[in-house]
């Protein structure tokens, strides 16, 4: 049940495994968080409707075995993220792990010992964040467990007060908070700490920060495509409300949060595993703001244009303090805002000369307030001018968030808080995070480990369980092309 990338994934591993799959869609339209779509905005150019970089994507274990890389285009930009601050200054994490040491000048070298040993093991730092969180990892090397205390000791560092030690400007922090910031919570925070060594480490691997040819609904496609070859069917436009809405099955894989799975099963759910999964608590949310635009971002510091993802907040303190306020319920006056110009690197998204921008401001969950002027104005601060090339926007509220993605409880776009407790123990603190409390039934959406992102781990790792418990098998299907 769900057709985003870990339900997919799930259908996929247990399709290739000759088993018959059907995937049910609530909504008319598959991907859940990374569909692309036409909004309407303005002929022909299209939006990403909630991920729109996937840094975890080309490094995921099973998008890798899937072989995402040889299916769908992932375009590299330049810089994989950036910071702008006043005074035309700005953070820049280049691809190129040196050029952004001598960019970040005195902070050059504090940048290099967080990111120099992360960066060159990604493969290791990916063993240690995105796994199950319940048994080893794959990708295990013999350098994984040095990396795995490096990466510990640095969230300690920069997941706690101490987070301000080793830097003496602006920018070195302000680029690494931007980035803790995707946790959309309180900061400094282990979580925040941990996603922001885990994504700080990509950036500087391999593919960096991509953005897929054509807009996310790429990955998604291969999945299906792929799904589909293998004899799997998807169907759309099909919710599940109760139990009574599901077919006859074996097994049933739930890319949703608890709550729907508990909605769907009702009072089957053993008491005790009922109470379990409702103390899954949801955390702060996300506005979004699509814009067309006339041309480029006009970015002060001119290199931030080179960047396919830009974090806009302003100052570490800044950031802190905005984050600070959407936890404590209030909407901040400067919100920090995540933004994305596809067209940086991917030229068939401008259409007659008009271009999608993808923004998301963090604001309180359930928030029904337009951040359409709040987010104007962070990014006119930054890239004066701005209005200017603004043709059309759209609008969509935290509270409106669920109509087009049910996970997303309140505007909730990691579907669950994301705190150093439940990094470990999401949704539960059992042994088997994927189980329900009941037979053949399993979770597998972004509320299991490794949590939120592009990944597609959570089906993979739910798939696998079904393959040994219900239907007795240990082996993997082989994922790559035929």
């Amino acid at each position: 049940m769900g057709a985003g990338p870990n339900g997919l994934a799930a259908a996929v591993t247990l399709a290739r495994a000759g088993l018959g799959v059907l995937v049910l869609e609530a909504e008319d339209t598959v991907g859940g968080g990374a569909r692309t779509l036409d909004l309407g905005l303005a002929e022909g150019v299209v939006h990403d409707v909630c991920s729109a970089v996937h840094p975890m994507a080309w490094a995921s274990p099973f998008l890798e075995a899937f072989g995402l890389a040889d299916r769908v285009e992932l375009l590299v930009p330049e810089v994989s993220y950036a910071q702008p601050l006043d005074g035309g200054r700005a953070g820049l994490a280049y691809l190129d792990l040196e050029r952004t040491v001598d960019a970040l000048g005195p902070d050059g070298a504090a940048w290099r010992s967080i990111f120099g040993r992360l960066s060159s093991h990604w493969r290791d730092v990916v063993a240690v964040a995105l796994g199950d969180k319940r048994s080893l990892p794959p990708g295990v090397s013999a350098s994984t467990p040095w990396s795995a205390v490096r990466f510990g000791l640095a969230a300690l560092e920069h997941g706690t007060p101490a987070w301000n030690l080793r830097f003496k400007g602006d920018e070195a922090p302000a680029l690494l908070t931007g980035v803790a910031a995707h946790t959309i919570t309180s900061l400094p925070s282990m979580a925040g700490a941990g996603t922001a060594l885990l994504l700080g480490a990509l950036a500087h691997a391999d593919k960096g920060w991509p953005i897929p040819r054509g807009g996310s609904g790429a990955i998604v496609a291969a999945l299906v495509a792929d799904l589909e070859e293998h004899g799997g069917e998807v169907v759309t436009g099909r919710p599940v409300r109760s139990e009574a809405d599901l077919p006859p099955a074996r097994a049933y894989v739930f890319d949703t949060t608890p709550r729907t799975l508990l909605e769907v099963f009702a009072d089957r759910v053993p008491a005790r595993a009922a109470r379990s999964l409702n103390a899954f608590g949801y955390g702060n949310a996300a506005s979004k703001v699509d814009f067309v635009l006339s041309g480029p971002v006009p970015w002060k510091h001119p290199d931030v244009g080179l960047a396919g993802t830009v974090h806009v907040g302003g100052t570490r303190r800044e950031m802190a303090v905005a984050e600070r306020e959407v936890h404590a319920g209030r909407h901040a006056a400067r919100p920090v805002v995540l933004l994305s110009d596809p067209a940086v690197v991917d030229e068939t998204r401008e259409v007659g000369g008009l271009r999608p921008l993808w923004t998301y401001a963090h604001v309180p969950a359930g928030s029904t307030v337009d951040q359409t002027e709040a987010v104007t104005a962070q990014i006119e601060r930054f890239a004066p001018g701005f209005r200017d090339v603004v043709v059309t926007s759209r609008a969509t509220t935290a509270a409106e968030m669920p109509a087009h993605d049910a996970n997303y409880v309140g505007g909730d776009i990691a579907a669950g808080e994301v705190s150093l407790y439940r990094m470990f123990a999401r949704p539960t603190p059992w042994l088997d995070p994927y189980a329900t409390g009941l037979d053949d039934v399993y979770l597998c959406s972004a509320s299991t480990p490794p949590g939120p992102g592009v990944h597609g781990l959570g089906g993979w790792f739910a798939a696998r369980r079904v393959l040994r418990r219900t239907f007795g098998s240990r082996a993997l299907p082989e994922l790559g092309r035929d």
